[in-house]
């Protein structure tokens, strides 16, 4: 009896709950004033969020809002959010600029428009420049804001003389679009921009300069459980998200849990389109701003910020665990999705990233499609990742972490750069296609069915102290260097050059490089074909540096496929099923590679998500491709 009055009172919460929560809706043609119903609906969205309680539903109906949705409150639970989403089957842009009119001509192709500072509220992004740890300005100012043509960013130059005659930048892929250059001049009272749009009058064309800082960014940690569904977001001035500093995208969680940012496309920020980092009380930008330290160190830097952190509540009650899905990121200068700490027990997945810090007027050690610091226990899977510098970038405290089924080219530095990590982490069934296909300064990894066609390099490091944790936990177990080595590859595809490409001691296909390893390797089952080259430490190799599989990738409309040829001999070539028991414990965190829930870990699935047979196996991300050339899709 008390069971079932314990379930019917559970029932009318239930529907208490139902009935209590409400859909507020935005549209471009509606009023403050109103009651934010279907039929009297709000004009902002922001105005919206600072009604929302848990529960409530904020829907947008199509057109574009020019407005930062700074939110007064989260959710409950993860089954209790605020949810922000566009109207199903409707177009909701959400930008960081303002339209810019009244453009006066100095010359021809050349135009200049008097903005009063007034315009720009308390923050004027043509006053303020990038800046932060580990940014190189290259020798001159790089300002927030941004200049737009039609959608298309230009090129801020440092003196106007490269506005009125620009040379194009011969070391970029937008060699063309480098012409169209903007410069900047602010006093007290206004901002003037001289813009070389060439052969486009800014008075019958679509201008458009950067005036927000972020576009969804709560001013205060504490909201959790927020979802953000379905906008076309761009057009941010955003700073610099160094690890060691407050990181603010133009969708940003500031240090929150429990967020879902999907099906968006997010584009042109100057920096990050996506945060999940750090809030600035336990520091911003320690390193830049400690003029004078005797101990100029950026690595001893953050690890106080990593110790503030600690102390600051760092764990996964209380931060992270965000899902990052279905998103189209691109035209990013910095990251696509970057976090320090914050991005921990996280899924980020089915997202498509490109065109990452592809101007190239600033670097930094912060840049990537993906950059994270302390991913531990996230899951990085079905991503494709492309043209971009680095493709993935884990850096410090990549523990528990999964990049799995993800497809990276074109990224002209790396695909995959591990720097610094102790593990356990896992690198399972990728493609990786570009030149430099996977560089590691770290130990503890494990490297499965993996198609590779680009160079591998390990090194130590033998300067830098870097924490690891207890197993699934922020719990901090002690710091070391990295010593290289304690890695296993089992199952992989190497694919070199064949003869064309000059071999020295740094760029070497295959796993040549880990004969220098000083920790114990574990290496089994892996083919090399076309001049790649095991490693003298491979127990099980099929070597076959004669044959070219002719893998190539294709665009073929909006679907891509990848064509290689398999021969009887890969068949013949018998490898093992992976699992937790097989890749042991990482050596320096004595910590089993596992699931993040603990259980035990079985490489049982293709890079298709297609069951793996336990008794005739092959080597790569294909569960039985088929022989010959095959052709398959892979996006």
């Amino acid at each position: 009896m008390k069971c079932i009055k314990f379930k019917i009172l559970l029932l009318l919460v239930l529907i208490t709950s139902v009935i209590s929560a409400k859909e507020y809706h935005v549209s471009v043609n509606g009023n403050d004033k109103n009651d934010g119903s279907v039929t009297n609906p709000f004009r902002t969205i922001n105005f919206a969020a600072q009604l929302a309680v848990a529960g409530d539903v904020i829907t947008v109906h199509a057109g574009t809002y020019r407005e930062r949705i700074n939110p007064a409150r989260g959710g409950e639970s993860d089954t209790k959010r605020i949810v922000y989403r566009a109207a199903w089957g409707e177009k909701v842009e959400i930008k960081g600029s303002e339209i810019i009119t009244g453009w006066k001509k100095e010359k021809t192709g050349v135009w200049s428009v008097t903005i009063p500072n007034s315009f720009f509220g308390d923050y004027n992004p043509y006053r303020d420049s990038i800046f932060g740890d580990w940014f190189n300005n290259h020798g001159r100012i790089h300002h927030t804001g941004e200049v737009f043509l039609n959608g298309k960013s230009l090129y801020e130059k440092e003196i106007l003389e490269k506005v009125i005659s620009p040379v194009a930048d011969q070391k970029i892929k937008d060699t063309e679009g480098s012409t169209f250059t903007w410069f900047c001049r602010s006093d007290n009272s206004s901002t003037t921009i001289w813009a070389n749009f060439h052969q486009y009058n800014p008075n019958k064309e679509l201008i458009e300069i950067s005036v927000r800082p972020t576009v969804f960014y709560p001013s205060k940690p504490g909201l959790n459980y927020i979802t953000i569904s379905g906008f076309h977001i761009s057009q941010a001035a955003t700073q610099w998200g160094a690890p060691t500093a407050e990181q603010v995208g133009m969708i940003a969680t500031h240090w929150n849990k429990g967020w879902i940012i999907e099906n968006n496309v997010i584009s042109d920020s100057k920096c990050s389109g996506i945060t999940l980092g750090k809030e600035r009380g336990t520091g911003h930008n320690v390193w830049s701003n400690d003029i004078g330290n005797v101990n100029n160190d950026g690595n001893i830097h953050y690890i106080e910020v990593t110790f503030r952190v600690l102390r600051n509540g760092w764990n996964k009650e209380n931060t992270g665990s965000h899902i990052v899905r279905n998103n189209t990121i691109f035209n990013c200068e910095q990251t696509g999705i970057c976090g320090s700490m914050g991005g921990a027990f996280c899924t980020v997945e089915n997202n498509h990233i490109y065109n990452i810090w592809t101007k190239r007027q600033f670097s930094g050690a912060e840049i990537g499609g993906i950059k994270f610091h302390a991913a531990i226990d996230t899951q990085i899977r079905n991503n494709r990742i492309h043209s971009c510098g680095r493709g993935l970038w884990l850096d410090w405290m990549t523990q528990g972490t999964r990049v799995s089924s993800n497809l990276f080219y074109d990224n002209d530095m790396e695909d995959i750069f591990l720097e610094v990590n102790h593990g356990p982490f896992i690198v399972d069934n990728n493609i990786l296609l570009s030149l430099v296909s996977l560089r590691t300064q770290s130990e503890g990894g494990a490297y499965l069915h993996n198609l590779i066609t680009g160079v591998v390099q390990m090194w130590p490091d033998l300067n830098r102290f870097t924490p690891y944790f207890l197993p699934h936990s922020t719990d901090m177990r002690a710091l070391t260097t990295i010593l290289s080595g304690d890695d296993r590859f089992y199952n992989n595809i190497f694919v070199g050059p064949g003869d064309k490409t000059s071999r020295n001691n740094e760029y070497k296909h295959g796993l040549e490089s880990y004969n220098k390893a000083k920790l114990p390797v574990w290496m089994s089952g892996n083919v090399y074909y076309n001049a790649a080259k095991p490693s003298d430490k491979d127990l099980n190799a099929l070597n076959n540096s004669t044959f070219n599989p002719g893998v190539k990738l294709m665009a073929e409309g909006e679907s891509g496929y990848l064509f290689l040829t398999y021969v009887q001999s890969f068949y013949n070539h018998q490898v093992q099923m992976i699992t937790t028991e097989l890749l042991g414990k990482a050596k320096i965190s004595k910590a089993a590679f596992d699931n993040p829930d603990g259980t035990p870990l079985k490489i049982d699935m293709d890079f298709f998500g297609k069951k793996r047979s336990d008794s005739n196996l092959s080597a790569g991300p294909f569960e039985n491709p088929g022989k010959g050339e095959i052709k398959l899709k892979v996006w």
